[in-house]
């Protein structure tokens, strides 16, 4: 972590603090931190050895979900075997306990995006429900007739259906900046579109389906400029590369823990404690409030009045060892490992007669969604399983996006860091394989 961390974040919990000491990450090798040991790697991410058809698994569906390394399932584990309990409701020791490890939780995540103070991060169940409250809480209140919302074309469904919702009701718009054929953003027209009606944009940081990792900060400038909130879906840029909310400049981030290593109905809503302070609460229920009547109820401050009801206390409890298994590979580390994946992928594919790769930025994370002339997606995606492949076919979640190319489905390969070039060679082979099998 940088030296500069800002001090008004909480230190973790003691729980967390003496588990840290404890932990056996497999870390970078010896030059300079750019290679990674994938053999040891590969032994903490027990469904990795399973077979899958009799064949050993090739696990390339990690945009939708990543795997679970034995860090991550212990804690899980040791929270339901030793301090099962709710949280900020009791003050037996087992409450503390929960409380503390959830907490935790928040404290890593700060630390893991550079938010300049815990108080604003606001745990959620994922990207989506994060998405959903910036556009109930924060939005709703403030559209009216004429305004808009401005996205892109390769947004995921998540940051597009609420805006719609939510202009429907408000008599507003949602306008979509288009894209080019190779995936890219056009910056200038995005910018165009930033008219004075336009009171939100949002897009990907990185986009599910290309790959392509937007000029965040860019555009995060501009609207700054023309005082237009920015939110950023970082669900699939925090696998990857490390996150700095201060340096991207945005109002709004969302991640989703389990596409990180975190278990399931996990995640983030990060934002400004200006945007926080004002925004009233999504949902109601007990441990947001601060007094309640029948006279009216007072809510508790940020981030707590938006976290409503019992939580995923489990699944927040392994969220520091997923963010601590992060660190200590190291993101130059990870980078240098997944960059040389897209080129090995990649440069296999396009060796494929007949084969349509969608999104070839120079900018991208290892995620490469392609069609074949001729066959259907789920087509392949079946026969490919059949060969212990797992990769996604499908929308996947960006309708606007498959119509843009034309296309009602694609065959999309997503790589991790513990992802193997002899992987790619076997999935390369079942792809040849099977384009036989349906030519």
């Amino acid at each position: 972590m940088s030296s500069t961390q800002p001090s008004t974040l909480s230190p973790p919990c003691e729980m967390h603090a003496m588990q840290a000491t404890e932990k056996n990450y497999p870390l970078a090798g010896k030059h300079g931190g750019s290679k990674l040991d994938l053999a040891r790697i590969r032994s903490d991410f027990p469904l990795l050895s399973r077979h899958a058809h009799s064949k050993a698994l090739v696990y390339f569906d990690n945009a939708n979900t990543s795997q679970k390394p034995r860090q991550v399932i212990a804690a899980v584990d040791m929270h339901y075997r030793e301090r099962n309990a709710n949280v900020s409701r009791s003050i037996y020791q087992l409450g503390e306990e929960a409380t503390n490890a959830y907490e935790a939780a928040r404290d890593a995540l700060a630390r893991f995006i550079h938010a300049p103070s815990r108080q604003e991060v606001v745990l959620t169940t994922g990207a989506t429900q994060s998405i959903n409250l910036v556009a109930y809480s924060y939005a709703l209140p403030r559209l009216q007739a004429g305004d808009a919302i401005l996205t892109t074309v390769m947004e995921h469904h998540a940051n597009i259906v609420p805006w719609q919702l939510v202009a429907s009701r408000s008599g507003a718009t949602v306008k979509a900046a288009p894209i080019s054929a190779r995936g890219e953003l056009m910056v200038e027209a995005f910018l165009d579109l930033l008219t004075p009606e336009v009171k939100l944009a949002c897009l990907s940081h990185v986009s599910n389906v290309l790959g392509t990792v937007n000029p965040v900060s860019d555009i995060a400038r501009e609207c700054r400029r023309r005082r237009i909130p920015l939110l950023v879906d970082g669900s699939q840029a925090a696998p990857h590369r490390p996150i700095d909310v201060q340096v991207l400049g945005c109002d709004f981030y969302v991640l989703t823990g389990h596409k990180m290593l975190a278990p399931t109905a996990t995640g983030l809503l990060w934002a400004k404690k200006e945007y926080l302070d004002a925004m009233p609460p999504f949902f109601g229920g007990g441990d947001m409030i601060h007094t309640v009547s029948f006279s009216g109820t007072s809510f508790a401050p940020p981030p707590h009045k938006f976290e409503a009801g019992t939580p995923n206390v489990a699944g927040f409890a392994a969220v520091p060892a997923a963010i601590d298994y992060y660190h200590g590979l190291g993101f130059d580390a990870i980078r240098t490992h997944e960059r040389a994946l897209l080129d090995h992928i990649t440069t296999g594919l396009r060796q494929i007669p007949g084969l349509h790769i969608f999104g070839e930025t120079a900018d991208k994370e290892p995620v490469i969604s392609f069609v074949l002339d001729g066959v259907q997606a789920s087509d392949m995606a079946t026969l490919l399983d059949l060969e212990g492949v797992a990769v996604r076919s499908g929308h996947h979640c960006a309708h606007p996006l498959m119509q843009f190319y034309g296309v009602s489905a694609a065959l999309r390969a997503s790589l991790a860091f513990y992802n193997t070039h002899e992987e790619i060679d076997t999935f390369l082979a079942a792809l040849v394989k099977v384009r036989r099998l349906l030519a």
